[in-house]
């Protein structure tokens, strides 16, 4: 899967096709209304061009295209015991929609609980509008 924003300055690939897409709800993740899929960066998921980061805290930076504004992805700040770093994607940056169209949302309450919520069977098709 490949995804870009508006301009097509900063671009992602993700190596695969995720089972789910996540919603958020947290104060930063309802304001940009981004679908995530996770990954490893560097092993399932690149990204190419310049970015803008906004650190919400110590642990997340969410990374913009410094020219179009849109929100591509985010990347955890500190590796793991690994020395791996997660990231996220955001779908709604895709450039062929219909590849993951299909796939369940995960609803998860960053906000309150920290945990999943229950499914509702939305799909990423249900929520491009």
């Amino acid at each position: 899967m490949k995804g870009s924003c508006h301009c097509g300055a900063l671009r992602w690939s993700f190596n695969g096709v995720p089972d789910t897409a996540t919603a958020c709800n947290c104060t930063v993740c309802r304001r940009y209304g981004a679908l995530w899929v996770y990954g490893w960066e560097g092993e399932t998921v690149t990204t190419t061009g310049p970015s803008a980061v906004y650190s919400r805290d110590t642990m997340i930076g969410f990374n913009f295209c410094p020219t179009c504004g849109c929100l591509a992805h985010y990347h955890v700040l500190k590796t793991d015991d690994q020395g791996r770093r997660k990231m996220a994607v955001n779908l709604r940056m895709i450039e062929d929609p219909d590849t993951v169209a299909q796939l369940p949302i995960r609803h998860f309450d960053g906000l309150d609980s920290f945990t999943d919520l229950p499914r509702d069977r939305r799909h990423v098709a249900d929520m491009w509008f």
